[in-house]
């Protein structure tokens, strides 16, 4: 495996390193303070065992925007599932739906980070990502009868109300971890750019969908509140967060990820707006596996998955790539990966793959592929295939009801536990809200495109990909 340095500006390190970050962290350490933590560490652990794997390298960003428009690869029409796929969607959504309701306070709204599932629960940490996600899961659910029209709008307008009145904030930027009961900062936790941006799309969906005047001025008001010029003060690259005791974070979103929505949503602003620029700062490394190029960055699967639950990139490209394609792309590439696994982890196959983000038998872990990161172990994380349903339908949903037919441990009354493990016969006890989230609005999305459709409404969303220089294209005019 060959990876260029000066082209991916990660410094190398070993596989220590990244079990000594992995064994810190506590379950309630979220995925991007781990990401913070090994931002100095390679992407890719020694390959060991795993050496006769498909070449990982970097390939010059412009060389494929280049390859791209001259072969542009049509994206596949709305999956047309079969009556037995939409019932196992339709049973996936509700019963996911489920946590997003029961596992929030109804008074604030704040909806939990994590819940178990096989005990009673107790915890009252929530995280505005979590909320963010509920918000549309909320929008989902009325659309699909789960709920009435009026408990969804009162639960909606109780939520918005209690982010705009009593939710501490800085510069309208949101901390990542709150008591679901009276919103005060946990944990001493951040000001998140990116939790908070999950959030705004979850406010931003709403509005669209109720059309619901009180629901509109809150989102509005909450919204526009948010000073982007703040968090991109004398720099261009903006910052993962924020605390009261030690001032800017000095990660910076600046490499290909979950990021976009935050840049989008940024330059999309009304009152606060980010500079066009920002688009063009951070980079897009290119990378190839197996004949197959993409641009990437860490290794988990999310970073292909969070921003495209609701930014519709289908058919359009801005000066770079079609990123949609590129998640497309991205999850065939880790379907390869962890078939090829299966020579050292037989529960990986055709039928069982999927490493993101997650919960282990040792706690939370980054892991992901290609290249390795992990250590990887046989864990299989239903969200990773859940979250990349558009992009790979037939394959996402083979692999999720095999999940559920084969390992029944593996459902519960919320939907899918947050990981398993076969081979260690380990099943988790928890649901976490952003790996349940992105499940849920991906499977909406790979059935009727509800949630892009709602949200590119809003003319925030309209405004930053147009700034951004998205434009449509089609498979026979490329440069449109």
């Amino acid at each position: 495996m060959s990876i260029d340095e000066s082209e991916d500006g990660i410094d190398g390190n070993n596989e220590a390193q990244i079990r000594k970050v992995t064994d810190q962290s506590e379950n309630r350490t979220s995925r991007r303070q781990l990401l913070r933590q090994i931002a100095g560490i390679s992407l890719g652990l020694p390959l060991t065992q795993l050496e006769a794997l498909p070449v990982w390298a970097p390939v010059s960003a412009q060389r494929q925007a280049d390859r791209e428009r001259r072969e542009p690869t049509p994206v596949p029409a709305q999956t047309a599932f079969s009556q037995e796929d939409e019932q196992f969607l339709d049973d996936l959504e509700h019963q996911t739906f489920l946590y997003f309701w029961e596992q929030a306070n109804p008074q604030t709204g704040l909806i939990k980070d994590r819940c178990n599932v096989r005990a009673a629960d107790t915890s009252i940490v929530a995280s505005v990502a979590s909320t963010g996600f509920g918000l549309t899961a909320i929008c989902i659910a009325e659309k699909r009868g789960f709920i009435s029209h009026q408990d969804a709008r009162l639960r909606v307008i109780t939520t918005l109300d209690f982010l705009w009145k009593k939710l501490p904030t800085h510069r309208g930027f949101f901390y990542h971890f709150a008591n679901m009961n009276t919103g005060e900062r946990i944990w001493d936790s951040e000001v998140s750019s990116v939790d908070t941006a999950i959030l705004l799309c979850g406010i931003l969906t709403c509005r669209q969908y109720f059309r619901d005047r009180d629901i509109v001025q809150l989102a509005r008001a909450i919204f526009d509140r948010v000073d982007w010029t703040w968090l991109s003060e004398d720099i261009t690259l903006l910052p993962m967060g924020w605390t009261p005791e030690f001032g800017f974070l000095p990660s910076k979103w600046d490499y290909y990820s979950e990021l976009m929505m935050i840049y989008l949503l940024g330059m999309g602003s009304s009152t606060h707006p980010l500079r066009p620029e920002a688009w063009l700062a951070w980079k897009r490394t290119t990378f190839e596996y197996d004949g197959l190029r993409y641009i990437g960055s860490f290794a988990p699967l999310f970073v292909h998955q969070y921003s495209q639950a609701w930014f519709d990139f289908r058919h359009k490209r801005d000066k770079y790539a079609d990123y949609f394609q590129n998640s497309a792309i991205a999850t065939e590439v880790h379907r390869r990966f962890c078939v090829e696994l299966g020579r050292t982890f037989p529960d990986y196959s055709d039928d069982l793959w999927g490493i993101t983000a997650s919960d282990s038998d040792k706690g939370y872990v980054i892991w992901g592929g290609p290249p390795a990161m992990g250590p990887i172990d046989g864990t299989v994380v239903p969200a990773a295939t859940g979250g990349s349903l558009p992009f790979l339908s037939d394959a996402t949903i083979r692999v999720l009801k095999n999940i559920k037919n084969r390992f029944p441990q593996t459902w519960s009354r919320y939907g899918f536990i947050d990981a398993f493990n076969p081979l260690k016969k380990w099943y988790d006890t928890d649901i976490v809200g952003i790996d349940a989230g992105i499940t849920m609005l991906m499977a909406e999305n790979a059935r009727t495109g509800f949630v892009w459709e709602v949200f590119m409404k809003n003319p925030e969303a309209q405004r930053g990909m147009a700034i951004a220089g998205f434009k449509s294209y089609s498979s026979a005019s490329p440069s449109s």
